[in-house]
């Protein structure tokens, strides 16, 4: 990652993808695989011992499978020999069973929901401030008179207490549906090659459910084996996530021109003179391309080189995902908000400022609906 993508992510989320942490995932996957084989009797418990026992990341070289994996076209295979490796120091009867019918694809997936199941509990917690904050600040502004200003030119009055349920609203229905694609996206992947269910002994799916009970991710069953369209759509959900929150930064933006002077972001030192909703628009901006590339790769499931596309564009997703949330819930509490320009914008137009009464009522009523909605699913909740 370039330093001026990194200024628009979280170190958080880019620990979550950083290359330690990918193969430690992988790794967490290769150990479920060998215990759950061997219940089954299909590989030797002592070798399903010496493999998980082997699984720790602080065993292995990482930045050399990063670098090998360029040679190899994916993570999967450099892993893969460096773990048979370490098995090999302290049982060599157990190397053949490292990885024993699992396909690639199926490791990297299966270790790509882990990372990404904790991705979206960070870009939801971050959310959830966002709302919060625009809740109390609908509540502390429900009958504050504005300037309703669709298209982006002055119209009716509003308050601004409405503005906020405006914004509010969307993110909280954002919420609901993340959570929603997180529980059916997050899977194991497992079974899926030519032979596989052969070498398990006709217990290929037994193998599945238990790596998925194991591991905290859905089990697909049979026909979720290859197909992609949940992983995709949780896509979709991010981008759909991103341009709210670039919604909500660009009418800050424009409430905060100097001619209109309604709003100010509250100041924080380590911004300097760069206001949060900037994240939140460089974020929105971005978020279709890479939503695109998911998609196109969907016709072309079976070409070469569609996966290692996708793969690419994930983490760099779901990091405009969490810096745009995270610039957002910590600027929301401190917006500075000028009563007295909303007014004198207002009664320069000569419209009656009363009418925000109306939009009050129904702020305070919606803001009510909002905070008795029930809380989403954990999206780490999401196994079975």
């Amino acid at each position: 990652m370039s330093l001026f993508e990194a200024v628009l992510s979280t170190s958080e989320m880019r620990g979550v993808f950083g290359d330690r942490s990918v193969v430690d995932a992988m790794l967490r996957f290769e150990a479920a695989l060998a215990r759950a084989q061997a219940r089954l009797g299909l590989i030797p418990a002592s070798a399903a011992a010496s493999i998980a026992g082997s699984c720790k990341v602080e065993l292995f070289d990482v930045a050399k499978i990063v670098r090998d994996s360029g040679r190899a076209g994916s993570i999967a295979d450099p892993l893969v020999h460096s773990l048979k490796e370490a098995v090999g120091l302290f049982n060599a009867d157990a190397v053949p069973f490292v990885h024993f019918g699992c396909g690639a694809q199926e490791l990297v997936d299966s270790a790509m929901a882990l990372l990404t199941r904790e991705a979206v509990a960070l870009v939801d917690a971050d959310l959830a401030r966002a709302v919060q904050a625009l809740l109390v600040q609908a509540e502390r502004h429900a009958t504050t008179p504005m300037l309703a200003r669709p298209l982006g030119q002055p119209d009716t009055v509003t308050s601004f207490g409405r503005v906020c349920v405006d914004w509010a609203a969307p993110l909280a229905r954002r919420r609901e549906r993340l959570a929603g694609a997180a529980r059916r996206a997050l899977q194991v992947r497992f079974g899926a090659g030519d032979g596989v269910d052969d070498r398990m002994q006709g217990q290929g799916a037994v193998v599945r459910r238990q790596l998925a009970e194991a591991l905290g991710l859905r089990d697909p069953g049979a026909d979720g084996r290859s197909e992609r369209d949940d992983w995709i759509a949780l896509g979709c959900e991010l981008g759909l996530l991103i341009g709210s929150l670039g919604r909500v930064a660009s009418d800050i933006a424009l409430l905060g021109r100097s001619e209109i002077g309604e709003l100010a972001e509250g100041g924080d030192p380590a911004r300097g003179q760069r206001p949060a909703s900037v994240v939140a628009l460089a974020a929105a901006q971005r978020a279709p391309q890479r939503v695109a590339a998911l998609l196109a790769g969907m016709p072309q499931a079976h070409s070469p080189g569609s996966w290692q596309a996708e793969l690419a564009e994930w983490p760099q997703l779901l990091m405009s995902a969490h810096g745009s949330a995270r610039a957002l819930a910590d600027a929301l509490p401190g917006l500075q908000v000028d009563a007295a320009r909303m007014l004198s914008n207002i009664e320069q137009l000569r419209l009656d400022p009363a009418q925000a009464e109306a939009a009050g009522v129904q702020a305070l009523a919606q803001v009510l609906v909002l905070q008795s909605a029930p809380e989403p699913v954990d999206p780490s909740d999401i196994a079975g």
